[in-house]
């Protein structure tokens, strides 16, 4: 592993060395997530490069496995981002639940403020004071409701008159 980290490119090795957990742990959600990016892309580039070499060398060197140890500072690199991409992960994961909790407490909290507390009301016995208004239907006045319920009266009467016939 020291091998491969001491093989890498001076910006490669700051975006690895970036990715440490004392460094990680001051970076709010945005900037992990820009870190991820960086690390993500380096880490696919590698693969890509593990991947493309590997097949091309298949040919050349007449076998997969011979061809796999001709490659292998790529694999290396590869591997040497996916373990930093890793750890940006759980530390971004960690962070985003905490945001994601402290965003929920804080539409809580208003939802509770808002809310009218029924515990003040004093109400005494429970019981309703006024007796309310009569419920008159008032729908009755349409000409159309009237035609509409004379119609279903009639037809009532003659699914009762046809039954009544058998």
């Amino acid at each position: 592993m020291k091998k491969i980290l001491n093989s890498l490119s001076e910006d490669e090795y700051v975006l690895i060395l970036e990715t440490k957990k004392d460094q990680i742990a001051e970076l709010d959600e945005d900037e992990l997530i820009a870190l991820h990016t960086r690390i993500r892309r380096a880490r696919n580039k590698y693969t890509k490069l593990y991947r493309r070499a590997g097949s091309a060398k298949v040919a050349e060197k007449k076998g997969r496995g011979s061809g796999k140890s001709a490659n292998a500072r790529n694999a290396g690199k590869a591997e040497v981002f996916e373990d930093a991409l890793s750890r940006v992960s759980r530390r971004l994961a960690a962070v985003s639940r905490q945001s994601a909790r402290e965003l929920k407490d804080e539409r809580l909290g208003r939802a509770r403020k808002d809310a009218p507390s029924f515990s003040d009301i004093d109400t005494g016995n429970g019981k309703v004071a006024s007796a309310g208004k009569a419920r008159v239907d008032e729908t009755r006045s349409s000409p159309g409701k009237k035609k509409f319920e004379a119609s279903s009266i009639a037809a009532g009467a003659r699914r009762q008159a046809k039954k009544d016939n058998r």
